[in-house]
């Protein structure tokens, strides 16, 4: 996958509400087998799709985009052999060398991709416009819905769902709300006209466990209110409570880092072993390459390594030891 398959790609697992990493090469030298501009798709679980190098490249960006998934934090990384740079390294840039039998090197910026909030307003008053451009200001995904719009497909248990009909629906779009399981489901009602709906609910038997989720009326109780301080109210609230964890599966937002604060790269914390021709970090499983001297297994990043050690090992074995 490249090209176009990447960012295709990138939108389904945006859309699924998966984290995930998006890996570009910024800068090569050759010889390489990847090009400027070549993207690689990391999920959480280290599955790679897309073209980002060999093999000797591919296992450090999978783990650097593991720890970047897990710290929040984008960073780029430089990959080449020990002595390729010197000192002209910019500050930041985290430098892993690689010495698989290639002089090549690549930069790569890794950065973490997160699920963004749902946001579904049912409705088409003056309120419902408020409160959808305050949802995108914040960058989350939102759109409005009117009655005849609105119904499966629409939200999930990763979606914040505000029915905002005000006496034109209200009943309906509930039902038709809690049967989807919204992390979040409020209706923007006065307390009297809330419990009368819920109250009409009930009676056509919607599950108590489901009309116990309705937020209504839905926002924080800031008094009376004009229509904009309302959807105000209401953000407020789904902030609130996303910042608390309270929503399920939508996740909170992830904490600042404090200015200065420098993430390292740690590729040991992934790795079993060591490959003793060229220093990479290697997973010691049973996918890697191997080769057992004298009772003990080596692990190698790539083939060229394995046939390196191969023909003199006690060179490279010595060399590990001191």
């Amino acid at each position: 996958m490249n090209g176009l398959g990447v960012l295709e790609r990138l939108g389904e697992l945006a859309r699924s509400g998966q984290t995930f990493a998006l890996a570009t090469v910024v800068w090569r030298q050759g010889p390489s087998s990847s090009k400027q501009g070549s993207r690689a798709i990391i999920t959480a679980a280290g599955e790679l799709d897309g073209w980002i190098g060999g093999a000797c490249a591919e296992p450090v960006v999978i783990r650097a985009a593991k720890q970047v998934i897990a710290d929040g934090e984008a960073r780029l990384i430089l990959l080449g052999s020990p002595d390729q740079f010197g000192a002209a390294i910019p500050e930041g840039m985290t430098v892993v060398p690689i010495s698989c039998q290639s002089e090549g090197a690549l930069e790569i910026y890794i950065e973490p991709v997160f699920p963004v909030p749902h946001l579904v307003v049912v409705g088409k008053s003056p309120m419902a416009s408020t409160l959808a451009d305050l949802g995108r200001a914040l960058g989350w995904s939102t759109e409005v819905l009117g009655t005849q719009d609105f119904g499966s497909g629409h939200a999930d248990e990763r979606s914040m769902v505000v029915v905002a009909t005000q006496g034109h629906g209200d009943e309906d779009m509930v039902e038709r709300a809690v049967a989807l399981r919204p992390a979040y489901l409020g209706l923007v009602a006065s307390r009297k006209r809330a419990e009368a709906v819920l109250g009409y609910l009930a009676e056509r038997g919607v599950p108590k466990d489901q009309l116990d989720r309705v937020h209504a009326p839905a926002g924080l109780d800031l008094g009376r209110t004009s229509h904009e301080e309302m959807a105000v109210a209401i953000l407020a609230e789904l902030v609130q409570l996303r910042a608390s964890g309270a929503l399920g599966h939508i996740p909170a937002p992830r904490p600042e880092l404090k200015p200065g604060h420098r993430l390292e790269l740690k590729l040991a914390e992934h790795a079993d072993a060591v490959d003793p021709v060229c220093g990479m970090a290697v997973t010691a499983d049973a996918s890697a390459l191997q080769l057992t001297h004298d009772g003990v297994t080596y692990y190698f990043c790539c083939a060229g390594c394995r046939r390196t050690f191969a023909d003199n090992p006690d060179a490279y074995i010595k060399a590990v030891q001191t």
